[in-house]
């Protein structure tokens, strides 16, 4: 805003809150004076770019991430009355520890830019981080991955709360309504549930170290309750925080009791609720899942009932129809039996042996009959036999022995002249004896007889081979005598080896 003042003077605000004028003399030239648009964009851009860097807290709105192209961020940041382009450049952006969406509160740091083609104002933010209760939000988040990378939250850890529960404790504050809505739903769904209430802060300084000695103490209750109850009513990010603490979380995680939960309204989810065994959106909706209705379960009994019945109804049927076929196949198979041994003991009573025992007698008898008579026959046949056989042995004898007396005479001849000539040799000196060899082979053997009263033949076998030049004396000596008896008809011989 211009204001003109008595020396012929605009003054005027820039942006930082300066106050800056502009001399005039008076005259009519400068008073017809004007700016071209281009002119009053560069005063205007100078103008921004003299306010120094701000810190600006404002809620996201309109962010579509990154420039798929540029990689740089075009959004709004706005307030209660106001809303301001903002500009993140892509070396900014790459150096974030969040990502930016919508809804979130945010303070950025950095300064007033105009772009002189459009004569459009933004503020470029150089760095920006979370502030109020997105800073918080950006925490629970942090504690969440920190306790999901623990496996605190895994499916496979929490634990099956029991589907007719008869002793529930609950953790909670005793001076709210909830604890009124939790008794109310008990009592109307399910009055034989026992409900013990253990009392603690649920809001505030303190609020977790209570919750934590209230779940102790629930968890140590004889007998022990089948699950427990931790459930809070609604309120802000920062009122539910209480839920988000880390200590809390694992003595929810540890606590040998089932834990439901059942924290604030239905969009809210803490930490509590990520690593209890059973998470509810509301305390009503948590009493509710740990107590059936009594209608519902007098429902589901007879339902049950119905189902029993037809399944007996059915096995009957299904056992009577087998009964049946087993029924039959048995008077079958027994009239089949039956039948077969009255077909045996039939042939048993046709037998011979049966209707007249002596026909066997009789039958053996003319058997054996039969059998003496044939034993007869074939003995006198056979000494028939045998007497013929034997009769022709003496004349077979007879023809076989006809030839031996020409070789008994040839032999007898053989043996005188052997002896005639052995007598005629040893009779002689030995230089008498031819000195020539002996027109057979040469042999080890010498054929000598020895004078006696009865006739001998000696073989005297020298270790060398010997002729009739041999001196017999020479030969006598070197020569070992072995003696041999012949088997021969006539027993005057006998050989003896030298």
């Amino acid at each position: 805003m211009c204001t003109m003042t008595k020396g012929g003077c605009v003054a005027g605000w820039n942006l930082t809150g300066n106050s800056v004028s502009a001399e005039f003399d008076g005259s009519d030239e400068q008073e017809r004076k004007e700016l071209s648009v281009s002119q009053a964009v560069e005063i205007a851009a100078g103008a921004l770019d003299a306010i120094p860097q701000l810190s600006v807290l404002g809620e996201v709105t309109g962010f579509r991430g990154p420039n798929a192209r540029s990689g740089h961020c075009y959004f709004q940041i706005k307030d209660d009355s106001a809303v301001v382009d903002c500009i993140i450049w892509k070396g900014a952006y790459l150096k974030r520890t969040f990502d930016l969406r919508d809804g979130m509160q945010v303070s950025f740091k950095g300064s007033f830019n105009l772009y002189k083609p459009t004569g459009r104002m933004s503020f470029v933010a150089r760095s920006f981080s979370l502030a109020g209760e997105g800073l918080l939000r950006q925490q629970v988040a942090q504690l969440a991955e920190k306790l999901r990378r623990e496996g605190l939250m895994d499916e496979a850890r929490k634990r099956r709360i029991p589907v007719f529960c008869s002793r529930v404790a609950v953790v909670t504050s005793l001076s709210g309504a909830v604890i009124d809505d939790v008794k109310r739903t008990l009592r109307r769904r399910n009055p034989l549930v026992e409900l013990v209430c253990v009392g603690a802060k649920v809001q505030g300084e303190g609020a977790p170290a209570e919750l934590i000695e209230g779940l102790r103490r629930a968890a140590s209750i004889t007998p022990a309750p089948d699950c427990i109850l931790l459930v809070r009513g609604g309120g802000s990010f920062e009122d539910l925080m209480t839920f988000n603490d880390e200590e809390l979380a694992r003595a929810v995680a540890a606590c040998p009791v089932p834990v439901v939960t059942g924290i604030g309204h239905e969009p809210d989810t803490s930490i509590c609720d990520m690593v209890s065994d059973r998470r509810a959106s509301t305390p009503t909706a948590a009493a509710e899942s740990v107590a059936p209705a009594m209608t519902e379960l007098a429902d589901v009994l007879e339902a049950r009932h119905q189902r029993l019945g037809a399944a007996m109804a059915s096995m009957i049927g299904s056992a009577q129809v087998d009964l049946e076929m087993l029924d039959q196949r048995g008077r079958r198979a027994w009239d089949t039996y039956t039948a077969r041994l009255g077909d045996a003991l039939d042939a048993a009573a046709c037998r011979p042996c049966l209707n007249d025992p002596t026909f066997m007698v009789e039958r053996r008898e003319s058997e054996l009959a039969l059998t003496a008579d044939r034993l007869s026959g074939a003995i006198v046949r056979s000494v028939g036999t045998f007497r013929s056989n034997f009769g022709r042995l003496p004349e077979r004898l007879i023809t076989s022995t006809s030839g031996l007396d020409g070789k008994r005479h040839a032999l007898s001849l053989a043996s005188s002249r052997l002896e005639h000539r052995g007598r005629s040799m040893l009779s002689k000196p030995a230089s008498d004896l031819p000195r020539r060899s002996m027109p057979c082979r040469r042999s080890r053997y010498l054929l000598a007889a020895i004078p006696s009263r009865t006739a001998m033949m000696v073989w005297l076998r020298a270790p060398r081979p010997l002729s009739l030049a041999t001196p017999f004396a020479c030969a006598w000596q070197t020569a070992t005598w072995q003696q041999r008896s012949i088997r021969s008809s006539n027993p005057r011989f006998i050989a003896i080896n030298l």
